[in-house]
């Protein structure tokens, strides 16, 4: 686990004068309200302070006005980074309400990036599409991660390109992964090489020629390299060997170029050494939150970070548990990011109570919240969808909820098996943004 020097709660709390409330021996007792809700729930400090402080979200509608989020100016404050994750893949509603949010920090806030868990040599093409209008969009979709690949991400990147279309100050995307790092990297390797120092281009194609992928299809790729057959040494040697000779280039101070070139090489060193590993997570998440952290000072912009809400958190102990499989944890890319750019990094999470949602291998259901997820807490709120800001003053018993080990939702083909742990609710998440039921995306 990354070591954590800081408190999980350093935020000063005051708490609140709630109307119709009296505090005695620690339990609050809240008058009867209209929404139906049940007689435990009713006595429940957390879920009465829930309600109290839940500011209902009018609609899901992407192309609507945003007054109905002009609040979370207040939440997302002076922050250099947003990270948006959603709770699941593959819901319309959360996908809907993740784009309604990501309109509201370019439009409203000045936010000019937008960098996606996916792949960084994906995202330049899909870049290009945005600055440009060029090349089928779909098309592009359908290369991306598998949890990206439905007409709704489609109309999450048309309205970007729509907002370039009409805007000077237009918006960038950067992918943050390296998991599908394609030719183009290495092709860009060589080609800068062979510009700025000619000589040392048969020592590059030495080291770049083995490792190249010899198919478009990055899933063979893989598949060639995870092999038990395949001896990994030689090509992790050449990895290595390549990234070194880019990084030995001599080049001015603040050369763009050269920093691309060696960001290409280095998404190389990261697929070679990542899968070269017995266990991918925690090498993932910590070279994502590089790659995050490269693209926010190489861009100088405000930056959305599109990604699910276990990466997005602040969770240097993230554990995801799936009995009777062995539990997997590794600290976030949120963690990594509210180390280094403290408040300046802010947290909104996407979840939901029940449904469905579009899986790996199709539609999933999704029951009910467990008793002991967080989410339960918000059954009281008599609304479709709204934001909580959890860094609200609260009184003590919500603290104590806030700061406790909590739970969600973990991978939802497990169904109430899976959960999520390893943190507080009030150490993960800045902002909730919850939403009572969804429904599947379409895939393309």
């Amino acid at each position: 686990m990354k070591p954590r020097s800081r408190s999980t709660w350093t935020r000063r709390v005051v708490a609140p004068v709630v109307a119709g409330a009296v505090a005695l021996a620690g339990v609050v007792t809240v008058q009867a309200r209209n929404n139906p809700v049940q007689a435990d729930q009713v006595q429940d400090p957390v879920a009465a302070w829930v309600e109290d402080n839940a500011v209902p979200v009018r609609t899901i509608d992407p192309a609507a006005p945003l007054d109905d989020l002009a609040h979370l100016r207040r939440s997302v404050g002076g922050a250099r980074v947003v990270g948006l994750g959603e709770s699941v893949h593959g819901t319309r509603e959360q996908t809907a309400l993740k784009l309604r949010t990501m309109r509201y920090l370019v439009e409203e806030l000045g936010f000019r990036s937008i960098a996606w868990e996916d792949d960084w040599t994906l995202g330049l093409l899909m870049n290009e599409y945005l600055q440009t209008g060029r090349g089928d969009l779909p098309a592009l979709v359908k290369q991306m991660s598998t949890a990206w690949r439905s007409h709704e991400i489609v109309e999450v990147l048309r309205w970007l390109r729509s907002y370039n279309a009409t805007h000077r100050d237009k918006v960038r995307f950067a992918g943050v992964e390296y998991f599908t790092t394609r030719a183009l990297a290495y092709e860009a390797v060589e080609e800068y090489v062979a510009k700025v120092a000619p000589r040392r281009l048969p020592e590059i194609r030495e080291h770049l020629g083995p490792i190249t992928p010899k198919t478009p299809d990055m899933k063979a790729h893989l598949d060639w390299y995870l092999d038990p057959e395949t001896d990994k040494a030689p090509y992790l040697a050449h990895a290595r060997a390549a990234y070194a000779l880019v990084k030995s280039l001599p080049h001015r101070p603040g050369d763009r170029r050269y920093a691309v070139t060696l960001h290409h090489a280095k998404q190389i060193l990261n697929w070679y050494e990542g899968f070269s590993l017995p266990s991918v997570f925690a090498h993932r998440d910590a070279r994502a939150a590089e790659n995050l952290k490269w693209w926010t000072e190489f861009s100088g912009d405000k930056v959305v970070y599109w990604a699910a809400a276990a990466h997005v958190a602040d969770a240097p102990g993230l554990r995801y548990v799936t009995p009777p499989y062995p539990d997997v944890s590794f600290p976030s890319v949120g963690s990594y990011m509210r180390d280094w750019y403290g408040q300046r990094y802010r947290t909104i999470a996407f979840t939901f109570d029940q449904g469905s949602l579009y899986g790996e291998g199709g539609p999933v259901v999704a029951p009910p919240s467990a008793a002991d997820w967080f989410e339960k807490k918000f059954e009281s709120v008599n609304a479709a969808q709204f934001t909580l800001d959890l860094r609200r003053p609260a009184p003590r018993p919500v603290r104590d909820w806030l700061t406790a080990e909590a739970k969600t939702r973990g991978f939802p083909e497990a169904g109430l098996d899976s959960h999520m742990t390893g943190g507080s609710l009030a150490e993960w998440f800045d902002v909730i943004i919850h939403r009572r039921t969804v429904t599947p995306t379409r895939p393309l």
